[in-house]
């Protein structure tokens, strides 16, 4: 129960009495016994004093905010990953120490400071990225109380009080409510002013229809949609006035209930799978990292620290501070290239590129990782009405009289929404409307309380369904004057109100269950009065005496006449069609004069609803249509893509659950019509209503069964715990939606889905995945592309880690040989955040597999990483460090390899113990070296040749550089597939990717070519032959490659034996 402002500090002042309101079942006591226990009167409402009191007790009628996560606790939040963590270590020792080398005497170069800038900046935008995200997940919760009503017309004092703020409601308060009005707050119906009332609740309980309501009292154990004397906050008034009494507000009524389910929701939201395996690879590359650097300290170690034995004990240590920091910095370095940085950002763009796919299939993905859990999908629980189903009333079949008596004419009507546009009457030509049709399409117009109205390129009834059908109907119609059916995309309701504007509506004979009619009086402008009647059509057959004939001739209605008409019903009836007919009356005697004026005699009449029957008798009979409709089996009509992508479903090892507040003859007969359940199969064990199953003594064991099952019935406490258990049994759940009774349990699941059209805000803010079609086979092509998506994530992951291995290797290698740093920290970052990028993110454009949705699902635990890929990619990562060392050594010891001259620069050589023992050149006798060139540039070293393993490394680093870029370029080509060899998956089926390597060799280049960015990067350019000899090193990774492929499509038996095509819940 929410209190708002200062009152929310006070919910533990509840008393005694609170807890009597609260605990009060008012729909299972008479409506005395109602106003006995809340102390209130419904002609005097409560006193304002009596409301101050009880405001004190129960506080406001709103839903409480709860407090939101501060700035500070995101941003801390952003920082508790593991490999986060390691860069920002790695960042703040690498700054120290560029500072620190500047204080001893060094230049403090741009060089020395870009690798931890840019290590921060990397940090600084993944955290203003997860805060921006964190920042828009409780918006759901602010969607529920625009769904709040905002005034009541409440009775107090004994009088009347208008526009009353609802959130002033307290519980004993009178409340009046209208056609149209929002319902304030959860209340009892005292008695009904008008003869029926109806109430539309589907967005709160799940039903397809308006909801009768009535003041007598049902059993205290029914569930939410049985409870017919109650009225819920959030829901709306269609048809009829009532007086009600306040009995829940605020965080007590069914709203604050979804509320309260939706924050608790909201407190558990699960990381999605690859998040989960990301996560596991950041804590095992921990370790791997912690070890690699302690193993390169202790190979080292002896040369920064050094000591003699004097009689058998360690004396005169000597420690060199100088190299000490230099193989610190190694360990940064190795850091470095064991963190793939680029990782996320393409993870990030594959996603949103992902989300592109998935928009163009009407699929709007509102959370990036929930296209990658989509792959994993095991279980969609969707809902039945709008997602199955059309969720539109339309009118498929229109019957009217024929010429001459005992004849009648049919029409088939196209289309199944509310859009006027869609479909037109077969058969209609030019000069159809004659005076029946005339007749037909005037009652439909005017005898009817509910309208179409746009929104976006989708039309919406207001009002009750089958009326707004018939409303679709009249413009399809057209007018008289018009030839044939209305065409034009003008207003779509320009008929209706040219009949309306003719035959002006004066009172109103409302519907009721007895005579099954509705009818109205009005005023033409040719000043006549008339009845106008629409209802059942048994009903009006036994009160019309009379028949119109096509051309407006009126002519007795003999038995045969109705039996023709009946034999039509009964047709419709058997095509699963709800049928309406329609008849009127000329000049009603009672109502000759009457002009709505409450003092004409007729006035006292319409008072009394049991009059009704009477004044609609002896009518015209003008015809009648056939709609399908949503309260009997099988008459909301399935989509017809549904069956489809149920089979597909079936294929891919996706089980269909259907979860619907609707009864359980009309969900069983959709679901055995859409393939969920066969025609004639014996469902008893796999259909049961929501109170069924929450009552079910093995509840996992039920959900466990193979095939579809059904809930219906259902609420939103029960669509929760279905998500929770299946959860907690290592599902992946897809759940879908529209009303507010569905956010708790879209918020739950792994993938809340939520529909575009019909669905409500909280749905939407609640859910990870919007339809915009409202078609549930989106979905399952939305799992397909999610499947496709990750399969390329897999591919570039795996190929940025293999890269990152390599790089890890030559680091080691270069520590174990003792050779001088072949490539230092910011060449490495530039490798893994820009260089790998582009073919990375071109990895996701792999084409799918086209046995994609032949697959069972994956488990969300398969390892990211298989251990013979792993092994495969330990191979190329070896490969990897081997070639880049290889071609640092060849340059210092070698002035031709593999035929290609490298002696053009005049650098040279040394032997390679000179090169492991670099460290000790001070004390080499007669060492020079010749100076070298490099592009434009001349290296000398007259002063100090020992700085030829210092800044004289810079060709032999470049080449290095150049040779792991190469290596990682055709690595790429590597990864179009696990397995396939590029002979059979050649590099052009994924044009995206050759384009990706043109662009990172750009890049390459650039850093080459440009002389700032040389500096930077400590590189100079190439000439033709050390390109060839880059080349000639790289190009082996694709044969080593195709080598491993082979080898693993030999073995695929040996590593996975076959196992039966079982799931994991037969296994259970």
């Amino acid at each position: 129960m929410g209190r708002g402002g200062e009152d929310y500090g006070k919910r533990e002042k509840v008393t005694a009495a609170s807890s009597k309101v609260e605990n009060f079942p008012a729909w299972a006591k008479d409506v005395k016994q109602c106003e006995e226990n809340f102390q209130t009167n419904r002609e005097l409402g409560l006193s304002s004093a009596e409301v101050e009191k009880r405001r004190q007790i129960y506080g406001w009628n709103e839903l409480e905010k709860h407090e939101g996560t501060s700035i500070f606790q995101l941003i801390l939040e952003q920082f508790n990953d593991t490999l986060v963590r390691i860069l920002l270590l790695a960042a703040i020792i690498s700054f120290v120490l560029a500072w620190l080398d500047g204080d001893e005497g060094g230049e403090k170069e741009i060089t020395a400071f870009v690798e931890p800038l840019v290590i921060f900046l990397i940090l600084i935008v993944n955290a203003i990225v997860g805060i921006w995200q964190e920042s828009n997940a409780e918006k759901a919760l602010e969607a529920l109380k625009e769904i709040q009503s905002e005034q009541a017309n409440v009775v107090r004092d004994g009088k009347k009080v208008s526009n009353l703020p609802a959130k002033e409601l307290v519980p004993g308060d009178i409340v009046e409510l209208r056609v149209g009005d929002k319902v304030p707050a959860d209340m009892r119906v005292l008695t009904l002013i008008s003869s029926t009332v109806r109430v539309e609740q589907g967005s709160l309980t799940g039903e397809s229809e308006a909801v009768s309501k009535t003041a007598k009292v049902v059993p205290e154990n029914t569930d939410i949609q049985g409870k017919k004397c109650m009225v819920f906050a959030g829901t709306t008034v269609v048809n009829g006035n009532c007086i009600c009494m306040v009995t829940q507000i605020g965080m007590n009524t069914e709203i604050g209930k979804v509320h309260s389910q939706i924050h608790e929701a909201s407190q558990s939201d699960d990381d999605t799978p690859l998040k989960k395996k990301l996560n596991e690879f950041g804590e095992a590359l921990t370790m791997i990292i912690g070890v690699v650097c302690a193993l390169v300290w202790l190979i080292n170690v002896k040369y920064f620290l050094s000591w003699e034995y004097v009689d058998g004990w360690p004396s005169n240590f000597k420690f060199s501070f100088e190299k000490c920091t230099y193989y610190f910095e190694i360990a940064v370095a190795l850091a470095v290239a064991a963190i793939p940085e680029g990782l996320p950002a393409v993870i990030t763009t594959c996603l949103a590129l992902g989300t592109r796919k998935m928009a163009q299939k009407n699929a709007l993905v509102r959370k990036l990782p929930s296209v990658e859990t989509l792959g994993c999908t095991t279980v969609i629980c969707s809902d039945k009405t709008g997602t199955l189903t059309t969720n539109q009333m339309a009118v498929s079949k229109l019957i009217a009289i024929g010429s001459r008596p005992g004849t009648l004419r049919a029409f088939d009507v196209e289309g199944t929404t509310y859009n006027p546009f869609d479909g037109k009457i077969r058969g209609w030509s030019a000069g159809e409307m004659d005076a029946n049709l005339q007749m037909i399409a005037k009652i439909c117009a005017v005898c009817n309380d509910a309208g179409v109205e746009q929104s976006g390129s989708h039309y919406v009834a207001t009002g009750m369904p089958t009326e707004a059908a018939l409303k679709v109907l009249v413009e399809k119609m057209g007018l008289p004057e018009e030839n044939g059916s209305s065409s034009g995309h003008w207003d779509h309701q320009r008929c209706c109100q040219a009949w309306n504007k003719m035959e002006q509506r004066i009172a109103t004979l409302e519907f009721d269950r007895d005579r099954k009619s509705m009818g109205v009086i009005v005023n033409s402008s040719a000043g006549q009065k008339a009845l106008l009647v629409k209802g059942a059509v048994e009903n009006l057959l036994e009160r019309s005496s009379f028949m119109q004939l096509r051309d407006g001739s009126i002519i007795e209605l003999d038995q045969y006449a109705k039996d023709l008409i009946l034999q039509s019903l009964h047709e419709m009836s058997t095509d699963a069609l709800r049928c309406l007919g329609f008849a009127y009356k000329e000049e009603p005697f009672e109502f000759t004069t009457y002009n709505g004026d409450e003092d004409h005699p007729a006035h006292q009449l319409l008072l009394n609803p049991s009059n009704y029957s009477s004044i609609e008798s002896k009518l015209i009979f003008a015809g009648l249509v056939g709609l399908r409709h949503l309260d009997k089996p099988m008459k909301d009509p399935p989509r017809k893509e549904v069956r489809q992508a149920i089979e597909d479903c079936k294929a891919a090892g996706i089980r269909v659950m259907v979860i619907t507040g609707d009864n359980k003859n009309t969900a069983e007969a959709i679901c055995r019509e859409i393939g969920v359940f066969g025609s004639s199969e014996d469902i008893s064990s796999r259909s049961l209503t929501g109170k069924d199953f929450m009552d079910h003594p093995n509840q996992k064991n039920h959900l466990r069964q193979s095939g579809g099952l059904l809930f219906s019935r259902a609420e939103p406490r029960h669509k929760q715990e279905i998500v929770r258990l299946l959860k907690e049994d290592g599902e992946v759940v897809a759940m879908t939606g529209d009303g507010v009774n569905d956010a708790p349990a879209l918020k739950l699941a792994d993938i809340g889905v939520a529909m575009g059209i019909a669905g409500t805000e909280v749905a939407k803010e609640a859910s990870d995945m919007v339809l915009a079609d409202d078609n549930f086979s989106t979905i399952v092509a939305a799992v397909g592309e999610g499947r496709s998506i990750y399969n390329n994530m897999k591919a570039f992951i795996r190929y940025m880690i293999s890269s990152n291995i390599g790089e890890v290797a030559s680091i080691f290698l270069t520590s174990a040989l003792g050779i001088p740093e072949g490539m230092i920290p910011v060449q490495l970052l530039w490798v893994n955040l820009v260089t790998d990028g582009p073919p990375a993110t071109a990895l996701g454009f792999n084409p799918p597999d086209k046995d994609i949705m032949k697959k069972p699902p994956r488990r969300s635990d398969d390892s990211l990483i298989t251990a013979w890929i792993l092994f495969r990619y330990l191979v190329i990562g070896l490969y990897v460090g081997i070639a880049t060392v290889g071609v640092f050594i060849i340059w210092y010891t070698h002035h031709s390899f593999l035929g290609i001259d490298l002696s053009g620069d005049g650098h040279s050589l040394v032997t390679y113990s000179q090169l492991a023992n670099w460290g000790k050149c001070d004390s080499w006798e007669g060492f020079s070296v010749s100076p070298f060139t490099a592009g434009s540039q001349v290296f000398k070293f007259d002063s100090d040749p020992c700085d030829y393993f210092h800044s004289g490394k810079i060709k032999a680093s470049t080449l290095s550089l150049s040779v792991l870029v190469a290596i990682e370029m055709f690595n790429s080509l590597n990864a179009l597939s696990e397995d396939g060899s590029l002979l059979t998956m050649p590099p052009w089926v994924n044009p995206w990717l050759l384009l990706a390597m043109s662009v990172s060799f750009g890049l390459h280049f650039l850093i080459l070519y440009v002389p700032f960015l040389a500096r930077v990067f400590g590189i100079v350019p190439l000439s033709t032959n050390e390109w060839l000899l880059v080349i000639a090193v790289a190009f082996p990774v694709i044969l080593i490659d195709e080598l491993l492929k082979f080898i693993g499509r030999r073995t695929t038996r040996l590593r996975y034996p076959a196992v039966p095509k079982s799931s994991k819940q037969k296994a259970e």
